[in-house]
C-alpha cells in the first residue's frame, strides 16, 4: 500500500508544471527541467548570453542560473 501512495505522490509531482517568463514578458513552459538545465549549464555556464527556446528568449547570466537551479531541488 505504501508504494502505491509513493509513486501517486510522484506522478503528481512529475506532472507538475514549471513555468518561467522570457524577456518579453512571455510565460514559458518547461517540459523538461533536466533537458533544459543540462543544455544551460553546456552551453550558458558562464558569463552572460541569450538563450532561444521555441521562440522564447531568455537572458542567462548568474542570477538566471541560481534561480533555474533553485528549481531542480524543489
Amino acid at each position: 500500500m505504501e508504494k502505491v501512495r509513493d509513486s501517486v505522490i510522484y506522478s503528481k509531482k512529475m506532472c507538475e508544471k514549471l513555468k518561467i517568463k522570457d524577456l518579453y514578458d512571455k510565460v514559458y513552459e518547461i517540459k523538461n527541467l533536466e533537458k533544459f538545465l543540462r543544455h544551460i549549464n553546456k552551453y550558458h555556464a558562464q558569463g552572460s548570453s541569450i538563450h532561444e527556446e521555441n521562440g522564447f528568449y531568455f537572458k542567462v547570466n548568474d542570477s538566471f542560473r541560481a534561480k533555474i537551479n533553485k528549481l531542480k531541488r524543489k
